[in-house]
């Protein structure tokens, strides 16, 4: 029986260019020079540090920019509140999402089940959901609803098997 699995997945080492990249282009801008603007980067999440919360948007904006052009989506970073830091300096920790929750795996199960297809089934398995059909042509029209919906995580296909 034809099937895939919709998961969510961020590839690190593009996330950790990107990083890079940004904090590279930081460190020789005009605009952030004297501002101490960096970005650390561990597996699950970014911290950005600068002097004052606008020079952190820019470098926000920044890092965005620089993730967007190694192909990595902005759905990934779930940025949060900007905190007064020492010396009067700005931070902001930014999450790395990755892996469908509970519920929006039960959001992917009822946007595939509103299809009306008779012979699709998913089912939520962990942090990614398999979608198992009888024919290829209606497993693609189902890939194709869930690229459309605006899910808040980015999804890929993987284990396509016939």
């Amino acid at each position: 029986m034809p099937s895939f699995d919709i998961v969510s997945e961020i590839d690190v080492q593009e996330v950790r260019n990107a990083v890079d990249q940004a904090n590279r282009e930081a460190s020789t801008r005009f605009d952030f020079k004297g501002t101490d603007s960096t970005i650390d980067f561990s597996e699950k999440e970014l911290t950005l540090h600068s002097s004052t919360e606008d020079r952190l948007r820019a470098l926000y904006q920044l890092l965005e920019e620089k993730i967007v052009k190694r192909g990595v989506s902005l759905k990934t970073l779930d940025a949060g509140k900007i905190e007064e830091a020492s010396k009067g300096g700005a931070r902001q920790k930014i999450a790395l999402k990755a892996g469908i929750s509970q519920e929006i795996g039960k959001q992917i199960n009822k946007l595939i089940k509103d299809l009306n297809l008779k012979n699709i089934s998913s089912s939520i398995q962990g942090d990614q959901v398999r979608v198992t059909g009888k024919q290829r042509d209606d497993l693609q029209t189902a890939m194709a609803k869930v690229k459309e919906a605006d899910l808040p995580v980015p999804v890929q296909f993987t284990n396509f098997r016939d």
